[in-house]
């Protein structure tokens, strides 16, 4: 064959990862109202003495340190789509940046508890007035910041139409910027509530009390992020929707039977997948790729194709092939 031809059977791995992603813009405008918000709260706190204040402050930088990672993530993933070095393109380091970010989340909790204790045992006098102000005007902010990154990317991750495995393959960095402000949000809240009950009932415990309950949150946030970035970078298997109904598309023309299938994420909802076809009467490749022609999330499909016999022994043939 002339090597001028192999273009013919060749392909782009880039899978989309060159454009420019929808929460891009969104995530660096949102880290440019978080960081900024966050040095008041830190700055704040550490001046009127309010734990839960300093606490929000730095869950806040938590936040603005993932929300970074993710930042970079976009753009590293989007200028090394082309990249040959990466076999399925750039698509994981969307993943990678979501553990990376789930990671530092973890170890600012731990800061959180660890000062939140120790304000337990040594307390400081508190600037309610001050710290009131400066807890509202970061609620605020993050409020707006949950307005900027949206509701729409994120809402099929509640529903229950949707299995366990098409939540974790999800754009983790839109994921984690969005529960980050939501968050940051929360705990803002929680900021107001111990500050409000220290200034008018005495009850001081309580701010250092929130800085912890603040920690948890955190906690939570990273536990699941890690759960759901990990997942995809250990090439866990696709959503069970989508398995079935490349089965489906496949199994019902003709005598097919898929003997193995694999399919694992390569990027924030798209797929590759590896079919192992037996059938008594093999067609071409593309022909059985032309059966997933409506699964739009799949952008790299090999299929693998075995003879067997007729009934009585394709039993033997799909024990061989599952081999």
């Amino acid at each position: 064959m002339n090597n001028d031809n192999l273009h013919l059977w060749q392909h782009d791995h880039s899978f989309g990862q060159h454009e420019k992603r929808p929460g891009e813009v969104r995530t660096l405008i949102v880290i440019a109202v978080t960081a900024t918000m966050m040095v008041v709260e830190v700055v704040a706190g550490i001046a009127y003495g309010s734990m839960a204040l300093l606490a929000d402050g730095l869950h806040m930088a938590s936040h603005a340190a993932a929300l970074s990672i993710s930042a970079f993530a976009y753009v590293y993933a989007r200028r090394r789509a082309h990249d040959e070095r990466f076999s399925f393109g750039t698509g994981k380091v969307n993943s990678l940046g979501g553990y990376t970010g789930a990671v530092l989340l973890g170890v600012f909790a731990l800061m959180m508890v660890w000062e939140s204790i120790h304000r337990l045992i040594a307390p400081v006098d508190i600037y309610f007035n001050q710290a009131i102000l400066v807890a509202v005007l970061g609620l605020l902010v993050n409020g707006a910041s949950v307005v900027i990154l949206g509701h729409g990317d994120h809402h099929h991750e509640h529903g229950h139409d949707h299995d366990a495995a098409e939540h974790q393959h999800g754009d983790h960095n839109l994921r984690a910027a969005y529960l980050h402000v939501l968050a940051d949000a929360l705990t803002s809240v929680l900021a107001i509530f111990a500050l409000l009950a220290g200034k008018y009932f005495g009850l001081n415990w309580l701010d250092p009390t929130m800085g912890i309950v603040g920690a948890a949150l955190i906690t939570h946030w990273s536990v699941g992020l890690l759960r759901a970035s990990s997942t995809v970078l250990l090439d866990r298997q696709g959503p069970q929707r989508i398995r079935d109904a490349i089965v489906t598309a496949i199994e019902e023309h003709e005598r097919n039977r898929v003997a193995d299938l694999h399919l694992w994420a390569i990027g924030p909802q798209i797929y590759a997948v590896e079919i192992s076809i037996v059938t008594p009467e093999p067609q071409p490749p593309d022909y059985y790729k032309s059966l997933l022609s409506d699964q739009t999330a799949l952008v790299h499909v090999t299929v693998e194709v075995h003879r067997c016999k007729e009934d009585g022994e394709r039993t033997v043939g799909l024990k061989h092939a599952n081999k």
